[in-house]
């Protein structure tokens, strides 16, 4: 059994300084892992999502129209711009109050093979009274650097006390 370290603090066993509202600025960016879509990211998002359409399960049904892979759902592609992926929520893990929003638009196919590169970035900051909504763009590009989802994400974060 190891001895007690009276010097080690688990709370500042942190991977992030600690950011309120007024510490954001318009223009920062997150840059999320890439991400190689592949037969295990399909199978979780059916069974999470219970969609059944062949053009996201079934090659040869995919082939048959043209396509050169399973399609991804839409809104599997939008997960991976999830801001737990990257260092946002790490920042704001004692000022985050909710995730108040998102939206996007789906530009481009993304298929079984593609890899994709998401980011966020802070495009707005709105102040109230002990609280500020941050929007942030969210967008997705593909290895032929098309942009294939574009939309945002709204967060509620505290001011510093």
């Amino acid at each position: 059994m190891g001895s007690v370290d009276t010097n080690f603090d688990p709370e500042k066993h942190l991977c992030a300084k600690q950011r309120w509202f007024e510490d954001f600025q318009v223009g920062e960016r997150y840059l999320l892992p890439s991400r190689t879509v592949n037969s295990a990211n399909f199978a979780a998002f059916q069974l999470v999502s219970g969609d059944n359409h062949p053009i996201h399960y079934d090659i040869e049904y995919c082939r048959k129209r043209g396509l050169g892979g399973l399609l991804a759902h839409g809104l599997q592609v939008m997960c991976f711009t999830a801001a737990g992926a990257g260092q946002f929520p790490h920042e704001v893990s004692d000022s985050l109050v909710a995730f108040l929003e998102q939206s996007c638009r789906f530009l481009a196919g993304v298929i079984e093979g593609d890899t994709l590169y998401p980011a966020l970035e802070i495009t707005e900051l709105k102040g109230q009274r002990s609280t500020g909504v941050i929007t942030m763009r969210a967008t997705v590009h593909n290895q032929k650097r098309e942009l294939v989802l574009d939309g945002w994400h709204k967060y509620l974060v505290k001011k510093r006390g």
